[in-house]
C-alpha cells in the first residue's frame, strides 16, 4: 500500500523569495513546484520527513506519520513580509514556510 503526499504553494500576496523550489522527502529530492502549482507524491506509510529547498535558503523540516491510503496535506510560500525576508538572510529557515493543513 502507498499514501500521498499533497504540496500546495499558494500564500496571500506576493511572494518574496521566488522561483522553484526543491522538495524533499527523508533526505531524498523528489521533485520540485513553482507558485501557484499543487503537487502530488507517492510515499510509503510510516515516518517521514520533509522539507523545502531553494539554494542556501529552506525551510524548517517537518516530521510526520501516515497510514496506508491516506493523504498528509502541506502548503508552502516563500517569505511574504520583508521583515521576514531580511531575517532569511541570517537564518535560512526563515525564507520557506511550510505547513501541514
Amino acid at each position: 500500500m502507498s499514501t500521498t503526499l499533497t504540496l500546495s504553494r499558494e500564500g496571500v500576496g506576493m511572494e518574496l523569495r521566488r522561483g522553484t523550489f526543491d522538495v524533499e522527502i527523508d533526505g531524498v529530492r523528489v521533485g520540485s513546484i513553482e507558485s501557484r502549482e499543487t503537487k502530488e507524491f507517492v510515499i510509503e506509510p510510516g515516518h517521514h520527513v520533509v522539507q523545502l529547498r531553494a539554494g542556501r535558503y529552506r525551510s524548517r523540516q517537518l516530521t510526520f506519520d501516515v497510514r496506508d491510503d491516506s493523504v498528509a496535506t502541506f502548503r508552502c510560500h516563500g517569505a511574504m513580509m520583508w521583515p521576514r525576508w531580511v531575517a532569511s538572510a541570517l537564518k535560512p529557515d526563515l525564507a520557506i514556510a511550510l505547513v501541514r493543513e
